[in-house]
């Protein structure tokens, strides 16, 4: 599976609005700025998302983006799906067609792969990167 620039960015955005959003929208200079995604190419990838019903919008001084479903609900694979679409090529299989001795073996790799994304959701992501990120901080205390 090959995952395009603007699928990792959507889904940096994704992950951003599922751990600093909440019941308040979030600007896309903030999201841009905390993500490091060029802010006009998170303005056409948010508007995919929303027409994939992953975000809402609101409008207004304090309008933004917010998750349009709770986090638990949202899989890296459906993201993936929908933003990358059939430009997903199965692993190895770039330049190859028909039966190879590998052939099967990537059909595995594929589902496995498939399967760790299919069942990954954005609060997990989130609640993982919070508790890696806990551990790593320095205790100044001399």
């Amino acid at each position: 599976m090959t995952i395009s620039v603007k699928g990792e960015y959507a889904l940096h955005a994704l992950f951003d609005l599922a751990t600093h959003g909440g019941s308040s929208p979030s600007k896309i200079a903030e999201i841009a700025r905390r993500q490091k995604i060029p802010q006009k190419f998170l303005e056409l990838i948010l508007a995919g998302l929303k027409q994939g019903g992953f975000v809402e919008s609101r409008r207004g001084a304090d309008g933004g983006y917010l998750l349009a479903r709770p986090s638990d609900a949202i899989t890296i694979g459906e993201v993936i799906r929908h933003i990358d679409g059939g430009r997903n090529g199965a692993i190895g299989s770039a330049k190859r067609r028909g039966e190879t001795p590998f052939t099967e073996m990537w059909g595995r790799v594929e589902r496995a792969v498939s399967d760790v994304i299919d069942q990954t959701t954005m609060a997990e992501l989130a609640l993982r990167w919070k508790e890696r990120q806990g551990k790593y901080i320095p205790n100044w205390d001399i």
